[in-house]
């Protein structure tokens, strides 16, 4: 186990002229794709690398051009405005709701790059002459290519899709998260589940309790284990799968259960479903007559779940170092949200 993620890139920001294509589109209008740069798109996508533009140019016109090259698909969120670059590559981040450090932007303009990473120094800035050295970065290689990584661009498409219809939507949240038919499920992890499972204790930051990481092995040894329940939580509506989302390690003990790791995806945080695996836990130790304990540790960003834990019912009992050990009340057990139906396998 690490408290350090590792650093992998989860969407590539691409400036457009004389980067995407050869020359300028508001002054030639007959640019030319480059189609090594569309190799590099395409083999990140396969990785489940997300990508994005950022380009000063006119918006129309920019989207009818990777339209009728045939890529506009592979772009998600794309800020095409004659705004900063960081600004738009700080727009990108928020609306895929992940860390701008995170992130890479590829410009052919030193100027643009140096002002991106002026503003968020965390930012891996590339030159557009080394894009077709992108694909081998160690940055650019995630250790596990999984079903949910290869659908990610349309898992994220989806996630638009959701998000138009909510804001078209007239009535209360609960109202709309009610007409998503959700269909959440928890269920003992299996050797199929692990490389996403890692994946998800590297890639999740905001909504990790302890920012732990673990690899494949350490899954695959807590699974097995007899004093340890390693519990996988997925979650799909009626545009479609949202993916493998959360993730919970517990150590029982005779007398108490620890929640050693507690995680959902970022990408699911407005869809009220952060209470729905802890709910499970603490009705599980309740049924068990054992005390349930959690391990909180926090980080820059993920107070998100020590507010999850209060409002659960848990209060601090203990600290050692920077753990904060959380201890349920025993009395408050939240139901499930009543717009979901949630499946619990054994």
């Amino acid at each position: 186990m690490t408290t350090t993620a590792v650093t992998t890139v989860k969407c590539v920001v691409w400036d457009l002229d004389n980067t995407v294509w050869d020359g300028v589109l508001l002054e030639d209008g007959d640019v030319t794709l480059r189609p090594a740069v569309v190799d590099v798109i395409r083999t990140l996508d396969e990785r489940g690398i997300l990508h994005s533009v950022a380009s000063r140019n006119d918006h129309d016109a920019a989207m009818a051009k990777l339209e009728e090259f045939g890529i506009a698909e592979y772009f998600l969120h794309p800020q095409i405005n004659w705004g900063n670059k960081s600004d738009s590559v700080r727009a990108v981040a928020e609306a895929f709701n992940i860390g701008i450090d995170t992130l890479a932007f590829v410009d052919d303009q030193p100027f643009e790059r140096d002002e991106v990473r002026f503003a968020h120094e965390r930012v891996l800035c590339i030159d557009a002459l080394d894009a077709e050295a992108i694909p081998g970065m160690p940055q650019m290689q995630p250790r596990f290519v999984t079903a949910d990584s290869r659908e990610r661009r349309h898992l994220y498409r989806a996630d638009v899709q959701r998000q138009e219809a909510q804001d078209a939507h007239h009535g209360t949240d609960e109202e709309f998260l009610a007409s998503l038919g959700m269909r959440f499920t928890i269920a003992p992890a299996q050797e199929r589940d692990l490389q996403r499972a890692e994946e998800l204790t590297v890639r999740t930051n905001q909504l990790n309790a302890t920012g732990y990481t673990y690899s494949y092995e350490e899954l695959d040894a807590f699974r097995r284990s007899p004093d340890h329940d390693l519990l996988v939580a997925g979650l799909e509506d009626k545009y479609g799968t949202y993916g493998k989302i959360g993730l919970a390690l517990v150590e029982r003990g005779t007398s108490a259960w620890t929640v050693k790791l507690l995680l959902m995806s970022c990408r699911v945080m407005s869809r009220g479903v952060g209470s729905v695996l802890l709910g499970h836990l603490i009705r599980s130790a309740r049924d068990a007559g054992v005390t349930l304990r959690a391990e909180f540790v926090p980080t820059s960003r993920n107070r998100t779940m020590y507010v999850t834990y209060k409002f659960a019912g848990f209060r601090e009992v203990a600290k050692n170092g920077d753990v904060s050990v959380l201890e349920h009340d025993g009395t408050h057990v939240q139901g499930f949200p009543p717009y979901m139906d949630v499946t619990v396998e054994r």
